[in-house]
């Protein structure tokens, strides 16, 4: 890959790179990543280094106080920012990590001046060392935060920093096997120096990388002398702002000096080696590789509120697991392998969450250089206070020791408890924070409880491998059956899928989703559309979901849509949900429209509105429909009127397999139930007891002369108006069409039974 360079005396100084050059460069910033975890993990910030100091001779409260210096000296980011960005952030990032790999170089000479120093000498040089090395990183970080926020696009924020996350991870993972591996063995004094020199050649590796990255041109300020800037201090008067520094703050203060000693508490309390220690690195590198990816697609597509929040949660318990954990027993390094995989998985949503937060939702780029200079300073003070606090409460509670139930508590247990309370306070903080078009905690808490989430994934991923027509449709019908809220942006990705029968499948599948106002929404644009068969479905698909959101725009496709067959389908879909306002339109489409497959449609939802006003139409429907399924449908409207639906359709299967046994045992079941209520009525009785026997019979003929008789004699006075009108029309055509039409005597059956089960009126 051919490099991409800034040219620092061309007249666009300080543009931002294009947005083909951030994505071209991305391999170089991976890469860039991978390697400098390398140098991470095995110089000042990981493991190797305190154990180091611990090997010195240095107590907490010491090795505290030195580690301070890494954040503390990031203050300097309020007085270099302005020569940093005339100089141009590339540049001084590059010349400062290339500064700081030798200042750390020196570290390699501690085996040889330890005779001539002596210990309170090496201590010395050792923290000269490391003053130099924080210096040399804060420049570099003051260049580093508004250079990376012009390089990543933000639209892949947050997958950016899954996929950093993941290889981050690999490579700790190798840094942390390589460093325990050598931890153990008989070097001497030369196990920590052989692994601080493999972590320099790294680091010079990544500055090499880093200078593939565009952007970070000169400003075109004229400032160039050190100083403090008024505007630099614009950013504190920006209340989200500070909002998220205090609770970031927090953060920090309550987990970070329990991250600097926990590999002492793994050691002096816990009972584990060094190599083990090292080793569990592992599992918070295990943890952030599996989850990474995911932490980062989530914030992309929820916002990175919810995620932060989530992470941040899920980070208050690690205090609490840590005072749970067993000590000096078998089950020790199991279980703290197993709280640092909780432990990856945690902060590196936490990590994830807030970073993109900060880059996107808090600082704009037109004002990078003032805010990302105060969240430096903030969070050097905040980490350096933090490394201060936590060695300083060890030191002061190193004699304090009992048991309580059981557990025991020492200075380490203060330190978790006030972790515990901090990082609840920063959570309450930073719900208050508002953003825009971000899903909401609940919201985002609903992804996991509702439909199967592991099956979403799952269905998404092979979503998107997915390549064929016929395995598109297939994936699409996958993720509506998970009912996942996850599964949405897919499900609306394929209504604007070029293929016909994807999108066909993608609103049939979202009907077997959960309701969700996207898809309604998205449901709605297909059923507005130019294409009338993707818009039929649209508007059942509509109906079927049951949103009550979803009906003004079926009432305005019902209106003005210049397709018959969507004004039919948006017809049977407001009756499906119930829309009462729509009666008098589909009672006068019902009535008069020249489109018997209109009628047909509003006359089925006036039967699901259980409109009695409409039996006239219905009947009149029923008799002029020539096809037999429509009549059938017509003739389920009419038993839904008399709330009889299940029996029209047990009725209607029972006749189709043998209509002369199955009426005869319905006449006799009419004969059992008006004999008790209407035993005056024998000649009704008589007729009924006589049809049952010629249907029988299977002379269906005179069965059905004896069942419209039966019906004639039937006291008019029992019915309800349509009920009355139902039997009527029944009655007349019965005799006219015979077994022809069995809509009419199954509908007879249900009006006597209807009635014959009524009290007395």
């Amino acid at each position: 890959m051919t490099e991409t360079t800034v040219d620092p005396g061309v007249s666009n100084a300080g543009a931002e790179p294009t947005q083909y050059e951030k994505i071209r460069a991305i391999p170089w910033s991976l890469a860039y990543d991978l390697v400098n975890t390398f140098f991470v993990q095995l110089t000042f910030f990981g493991s190797v280094f305190i154990l180091f100091l611990n090997d010195l001779g240095l107590n907490e409260s010491q090795i505290g106080l030195l580690l301070s210096v890494l954040p503390f000296v990031g203050l300097l980011s309020l007085f270099i920012t302005p020569p940093v960005a005339r100089a141009g952030y590339k540049k001084t990032f590059l010349t400062s990590m290339a500064v700081r790999s030798i200042f750390t170089a020196g570290l390699l000479l501690v085996p040889l001046f330890a005779d001539r120093l002596g210990d309170a000498g090496i201590v010395v040089y050792v923290a000269f060392i490391t003053i130099a090395f924080a210096i040399s990183r804060a420049v570099a970080m003051t260049a580093f935060l508004p250079w990376q926020q012009e390089y990543i696009p933000h639209q892949m924020r947050g997958r950016y920093a899954g996929y950093s996350s993941i290889i981050v991870s690999l490579a700790g993972l190798i840094a942390v096997a390589l460093a325990g591996f050598l931890i153990d063995r008989p070097l001497g004094v030369w196990r920590f120096p052989i692994l601080f020199g493999i972590g320099v050649a790294f680091g010079l590796v990544s500055v090499y990388l880093a200078s593939h990255i565009p952007g970070g041109a000169p400003s075109g300020s004229k400032i160039s002398r050190f100083g403090l800037n008024s505007k630099i201090f614009a950013p504190l008067r920006d209340s989200r702002f500070i909002r998220y520094l205090t609770a970031l703050g927090l953060t920090t203060l309550a987990l970070g000096p329990i991250f600097s000693f926990l590999p002492i508490f793994m050691k002096e309390r816990v009972g584990l080696n060094e190599g083990n220690i090292v080793f569990l690195q592992t599992g918070g590198l295990i943890g952030s590789l599996l989850s990474s990816y995911f932490w980062g697609w989530l914030a992309d597509r929820y916002g990175s509120k919810p995620v932060a929040i989530s992470g941040l949660l899920m980070t208050t318990c690690l205090p609490v697991l840590w005072f749970l954990m067993p000590r000096d027993s078998l089950l020790s390094l199991p279980s703290a392998l197993g709280i640092a995989f909780f432990q990856g998985i945690a902060t590196t949503g936490w990590g994830i969450g807030s970073g993109r937060f900060l880059f996107v939702s808090i600082v704009s780029p037109d004002h990078k250089t003032e805010y990302l200079s105060q969240y430096n300073a903030w969070m050097g003070v905040l980490s350096g206070a933090g490394s201060i606090l936590g060695g300083s409460l060890l030191q002061s509670f190193s004699s304090f020791q009992t048991t309580i139930f059981n557990f025991s508590i020492d200075s380490y247990s203060v330190l978790f408890g006030i972790g515990f309370v901090l990082s609840l306070v920063a959570v309450l903080l930073l719900r208050s924070l508002r953003t825009v078009r971000e899903a909401g905690l609940g919201e985002f808490a609903g992804l996991f409880f509702h439909g199967n989430p592991l099956s979403a994934i799952s269905s998404m991923i092979r979503f998107y491998y997915a390549r064929q027509e016929a395995d598109v449709v297939t994936a699409t019908q996958r993720l509506g059956m998970t009912r996942s809220p996850l599964t949405v942006e897919e499900l609306i990705d394929s209504l604007n899928d070029p293929r016909f029968y994807v999108r066909f499948e993608a609103m049939v599948s979202i009907t077997r989703h959960s309701t969700n106002d996207r898809l309604i929404e998205a449901l709605i644009e297909v059923m507005e559309g130019p294409d009338p068969a993707l818009s039929v479905i649209a508007a059942w698909a509509l109906g079927r979901m049951g949103n009550l959101k979803a009906i003004p725009a079926l009432q305005n496709a019902f209106h003005h849509s210049k397709y018959r067959s969507v004004r039919a389908h948006a017809a049977r879909a407001l009756g499906t949900l119930g829309d009462l306002e729509s009666i008098p339109s589909l009672m006068k489409e019902a009535q008069s429209n020249p489109d018997l497959g209109l009628r047909a449609a509003c006359a089925s939802s006036l039967g699901k509105l259980q409109v009695t006003e409409a039996t006239p139409d219905l009947l009149h429907i029923l008799y002029i429909d020539t096809y037999p399924q429509s009549r059938r449908e017509m003739g389920l409207s009419l038993a839904r009127l008399l709330d009889a639906e299940s029996k029209y359709i047990e009725l209607t299967r029972k006749l189709d397999q043998d209509p002369g046994t199955s009426l005869a045992q319905e006449m006799e079941g009419l004969r059992s139930s008006l004999s008790k209520r209407f035993w005056e009525h024998d000649d009704m009785i008589a007729s009924l007891i006589e049809a049952r026997e010629q249907f029988a019979l299977g002379n269906l003929k005179l069965g059905f002369t004896h069942l419209v008789e039966a019906m004639s004699l039937f006291p008019p006075e029992q019915l309800e108006p349509h009920c009355q009108q139902i039997l009527t029309e029944c009655s007349l055509r019965i005799r006219e069409f015979g077994q022809d039409r069995l809509e009419y005597p199954i509908l007879s059956v249900i009006v006597l039974d209807v009635s014959g089960k009524q009290n007395t009126l």
